[in-house]
């Protein structure tokens, strides 16, 4: 899916083929295969041997999901079925995933598989279109979940580490930088959407979407989501205290 403004075009990364009536109002969607997935390592030397980005996914990976979406409609030549995939992370132990709300936008089946490889049926407990934030609910319990961390306070240089599945690659984790805060929607021309985006050089592809990003310490500072069609690493995700005060409502609405 991409927006297109006068400057750029950004591209959300679900690899969904739902057509125009997927995600939000107005996009065109477009195949988004931009960068080919990668694992990368931090380019600068971290002091000491920890090596804090295996930690960081230790701490952060069994708790990322892979998300299977379809929608079944109709068509002049029949019934068609649109799929995609797209990432997710649990941040609740009763089985709450959150996720992009383009990831599920319209799908009258989605499945959610564990990376210890569980696989359950999810219900969209909610989602809000409009800040592409939504809520994916499993039957299940005692799950391991994320931390979370404070975008309020993201800085500039700081690490940042993306988890998610690109091109179905399941569990890919990418490195770079925070490399800006505060992007705004007219900024990089995403209309329609109000949002200060971070901005990151974490290799993100189609299939990310939804998964978190973190810190060097393995909280998610924000949900990775989009990115510059055509350019070179300019990743955008949601912050995470956004998004979290966005699911608090729909979990709130749902009840």
């Amino acid at each position: 899916m991409s927006f297109t403004a006068n400057k750029n075009t950004l591209v959300t990364l679900s690899l969904l083929t739902f057509g125009a009536l997927a995600a939000f109002a107005g996009p065109q969607v477009v195949p988004a295969l931009t960068q080919a997935p990668s694992i990368e390592s931090p380019s600068f030397p971290v002091a000491g041997d920890n090596n804090f980005v295996a930690a960081a996914v230790e701490r952060t990976g069994p708790a990322v999901v892979r998300i299977d979406s379809s929608r079944t409609s109709n068509s002049f030549d029949g019934r068609r079925v649109a799929r995609g995939t797209g990432s997710g992370f649990i941040f609740k132990r009763d089985g709450l995933i959150l996720t992009n709300a383009h990831v599920v936008d319209g799908a009258d089946r989605v499945t959610v598989t564990l990376k210890d490889g569980r696989r359950y049926p999810g219900r969209v407990l909610g989602e809000d279109r409009r800040m592409d934030v939504a809520v994916v609910e499993i039957q299940a319990s005692n799950l391991p979940t994320v931390d979370m961390g404070n975008s309020d306070r993201l800085k500039p240089g700081e690490w940042a580490i993306a988890i998610g599945n690109p091109l179905g690659l399941d569990n890919t984790v990418t490195v770079g930088i925070i490399s800006g805060t505060g992007r705004s929607s007219r900024d990089i021309g995403a209309r329609g959407r109000n949002v200060n985006f971070i901005q990151t050089d974490a290799a993100i592809n189609p299939g990310n979407s939804g998964g978190p990003l973190l810190n060097q310490r393995g909280q998610v500072v924000g949900i990775n989501t989009a990115i510059i069609q055509g350019a070179q690493g300019l990743g955008f995700a949601i912050p995470i205290n956004q998004a979290q005060q966005i699911a608090n409502e729909l979990i709130s609405q749902a009840g």
